[in-house]
This record gives structure tokens, C-alpha cells and sequence, in this order.
């Protein structure tokens, strides 16, 4: 079966299963890629295929991928690899 395209409703699926499962690795991603060491909350807004938009203490951030996402699988691989390459001290 194929993966779907990077929509806009297959975006708040991602944002939605994240901020409900995963909103430790989203707080995660926020202080190591957003550069924002102090965050004390975010939340996951959008997934684009060249970058992932989190809400971080109120205020946008935008988060550039390594590569230009083609559909939600390689969304979620590539999510998965970028919480796996963080130190785990951190």
C-alpha cells in the first residue's frame, strides 16, 4: 500500500497523533533543533515536506528538514531518525 501525500489533513493526523502520543519527543525536537534549550512547552502545528512547524512557549517555530519530505512514511522515518540522533542526555 502506498503512503499518502503530505496533505494538509494528513498533517494534522501526524500533529495530532504526536501532540497526543509523543509530546515528549515534540518538547525534544523544539529544544535540540529548534535551538530553544528553555522550552517548557510545544506542540507539533504542521508538517510540511521541507519543514515541521511547532508552537514553542506561544510563539512559531519552524524546524527545516534534511531533505524534502515525499509522503507521510518518509515523514514519519524522518521524524523517528531526528528524535534517534539527539543525545540521549539531553
Amino acid at each position: 500500500m502506498a503512503a499518502d501525500p503530505l496533505t494538509s489533513a494528513v498533517s494534522d493526523r501526524i500533529c495530532r497523533h504526536m501532540n497526543d502520543d509523543h509530546s515528549e519527543a515534540v518538547l525534544r525536537y523544539a529544544q535540540h533543533y529548534g535551538g530553544v534549550s528553555t522550552a517548557s512547552s510545544a506542540s507539533m502545528k504542521a508538517v510540511r515536506p521541507e519543514a515541521m512547524e511547532l508552537i514553542v512557549d506561544g510563539t512559531s517555530v519552524e524546524i527545516p528538514f534534511d531533505h524534502t519530505l515525499t509522503d507521510s512514511e518518509d515523514a514519519h522515518r524522518t521524524l523517528v531518525a531526528m528524535l534517534r540522533a539527539m543525545p540521549a542526555s539531553e
